[in-house]
């Protein structure tokens, strides 16, 4: 049997050695990486892959695309895509700075705690979202509008930018999400109002959501927070929690690290299935998501 190799590509300056890991840990057996690579050298690096081996090898073979830009990585993806030449093709897997999985792992979480503590599920759920500029923002409201949920991303910096974002997924996926105003107290507020869900992306160790602001949210069931840095991106959400009680209302709250665990689990098992796979595979957060609510249970 042919070595498995994993091509690591990333736009930035530096691969990261958390990704690194995960693949060696996975199994993989040889590494490369390729760092400052832009969306035109994508190509020549699959082909250069993909002909270098015979076409039965294609399974032993891996391109994982990195990066920190969801949209930027999306279109690596395709590109990819578009530079196989069947029979010659390898796999390709995209999670850019860990955020397809962590926010996949964060809407499988929600997913798990709505049917635990409610005996419900996301459909028909408002999923407010903020840090909704950032990648981890970007999954999870696509997964959730693709799962019948309301999402609506919210700006720190105004509507604006948040807006654009939105643009691109219905361009992208076909789905509608909202935009809205995060950038005052009182905004924040108005968009949490008819929140059955809501989800802290945002910055590591600034705080979005005081007690006070989710008094605001009378319809609250899960709120989830990805932010492992003091302070807690929303009140009463310890790294720790794990479906605990909300400061206020009926809500209960769930951790970073909660998260991050099935994250964790759904990363290196994507990279197991590329291994153990008979057929070239694709994979983006939409499979991670699938995989991620099997982790939940």
């Amino acid at each position: 049997m042919a070595r498995s190799i994993l091509h690591m590509i990333t736009p930035l300056k530096h691969m990261s050695p958390f990704d690194v890991n995960m693949a060696v840990d996975a199994g993989f057996e040889t590494i490369a990486t390729y760092t400052g690579a832009t969306l035109p050298d994508v190509t020549s690096l699959v082909q250069d892959s993909i002909f270098s081996r015979a076409p039965q090898d294609g399974v032993r073979t891996g391109i994982f695309i990195a990066g920190k830009n969801a949209e930027e990585a999306l279109d690596m993806v395709d590109r990819a895509r578009k530079a196989l030449v069947p029979p010659f093709a390898n796999h390709i897997f995209a999670d850019p700075a860990g955020s397809f999985t962590t926010g996949a792992a964060m809407v499988a979480e929600v997913t798990r705690a709505l049917k635990a503590k409610f005996d419900t599920e996301l459909a028909g759920k408002r999923i407010v979202i903020f840090g909704g500029a950032g990648v981890v923002a970007y999954v999870a409201a696509v997964i959730g509008a693709l799962n019948g949920a309301e999402t609506i991303i919210v700006g720190h910096d105004g509507e604006e930018r948040v807006s654009k974002i939105a643009s691109t997924m219905r361009w992208r996926f076909g789905v509608e999400v909202g935009a809205v105003d995060g950038s005052t107290v009182e905004a924040r507020r108005a968009a949490i109002r008819q929140a059955d869900v809501i989800l802290s992306a945002g910055p590591a160790g600034v705080a979005i959501l005081t007690a006070e602001d989710l008094e605001s949210a009378p319809n609250l069931l899960v709120a989830s927070d990805v932010n492992a840095v003091p302070p807690a991106g929303i009140a009463g959400i310890d790294v720790n929690a794990i479906d605990v009680p909300l400061p206020v209302g009926k809500g209960v709250g769930i951790g970073a690290l909660a998260v991050g665990n099935v994250k964790y689990q759904t990363q290196a098992r994507l990279f197991r299935r590329m291994l153990e796979a008979q057929e070239p595979l694709c994979l983006d957060f939409r499979d991670a998501y699938t995989l991620a609510v099997e982790v939940a249970g």
